[in-house]
């Protein structure tokens, strides 16, 4: 499997060992359990996490009328509570996609989101598909962990399976956006199947 991106040293990398690449996540070490408490691992999960949408901002293209300026800002935004911890802000610092400075914007709601590229959604007892109606139109990369969410038309979903995580991407719904998902992020992830009911 190649490497997707191999950065700089970063303070991430030295608290869970893990270079900001995909293919380091999936082959060297995707594992959460192992931590000596559940604070603990939920930590190391946040933290891996965090380098995977940092990744899925270098996998994945957007329309260019999604940015308002050659300078304006790549947006991670985080709708509800902030699961990362300190994790995503240090992930993206100093990072830049095709020019655009990366930064991380906190929203409670959905009405608050004014510009945003990726938007990881905290709202396990939100309705989905209404939350992605109001999202829909805006060239926004939704993410999330919750039950359902692809089936709901979100694009892609965090999952943990044996003590493990994986990824989960609907295609089709990345593609109503405009947006193109890299054949090496698909590679490595679960297609959503609409035809299974399970999923």
């Amino acid at each position: 499997m190649p490497f997707l991106r191999t950065g700089k040293p970063h303070i991430i990398t030295h608290r869970i060992g893990l270079r900001k690449n995909i293919a380091s996540l999936v082959a060297a070490f995707m594992l959460v359990a192992g931590a000596p408490d559940a604070q603990a691992q939920a930590s190391r999960e946040g933290a891996i996490k965090a380098v995977f949408l940092f990744n899925f901002s270098q996998f994945v293209e957007w329309p260019q009328q999604t940015f308002s300026s050659p300078s304006a800002p790549f947006v991670i935004g985080i709708l509800g509570d902030d699961p990362f911890g300190p994790y995503l802000d240090e992930t993206i610092e100093g990072e830049k996609v095709n020019g655009h400075k990366l930064v991380v914007q906190r929203f409670r709601d959905v009405k608050d989101i004014k510009s945003c590229h990726i938007l990881f959604i905290n709202q396990r007892d939100a309705d989905y598909r209404d939350l992605l109606g109001a999202l829909a139109g805006h060239n926004i990369l939704t993410v999330s962990d919750g039950r359902g969410f692809t089936r709901s038309g979100g694009m892609v979903r965090f999952s943990t399976e044996n003590n493990k995580i994986k990824l989960e991407i609907n295609p089709d719904a990345a593609k109503q956006e405009g947006l193109v998902i890299s054949s090496k992020l698909l590679r490595i992830a679960t297609i959503f199947d609409p035809t299974n009911r399970g999923q």
